[in-house]
């Protein structure tokens, strides 16, 4: 298995995987419209995405990254906010594979960590994320206001 950063080239594959990825999270399939807004993520070098790349070059996961800033530390920090794996492939370390090629690049860009949430109800990620040093943050309220 190899993780490496997502190119154009990738875009395919890639968006099968992203338009599975939104259906988990009770999003209606779009495959087309996923094409478009991963092709303009790394054509506007507006996120990072490493894919899971089998011996065969099949891609079974990806991770997508956003910069964010944290005014109060005065560093950047990366949102975690897409990581996917086909059922097919899971339980064979390639979720924490993708979460470790994350950290690395919170490390190489001088960042001061990596964020992310998740729903309540996905077990996997509640069991996965405390395995790889992510705590769980009891101390403050996410709140979000929608413009739709």
């Amino acid at each position: 298995m190899q993780i490496r950063k997502a190119t154009l080239q990738d875009i395919s594959a890639l968006a099968t995987l992203f338009d599975a990825y939104r259906v988990f999270y009770e999003k209606t399939s779009d495959y087309k419209s996923a094409v478009r807004f991963l092709t303009e993520r790394i054509e506007r070098n507006e996120s990072e995405i490493f894919v899971a790349e089998t011996e065969t070059t099949q891609i079974v996961g990806f991770v997508q990254l956003y910069p964010l800033f944290s005014s109060t530390r005065m560093q950047r920090l990366w949102l975690l906010n897409d990581l996917f794996v086909l059922p097919e492939f899971r339980s064979k370390g390639i979720s924490i594979a993708l979460i470790e090629k994350s950290k690395a690049l919170c490390l190489e860009t001088n960042a001061c960590g990596l964020q992310l949430e998740t729903a309540k109800t996905n077990n996997i990620g509640n069991n996965l994320y405390p395995k790889t040093g992510f705590e769980l943050d009891t101390e403050h309220h996410f709140y979000f206001w929608s413009a739709v």
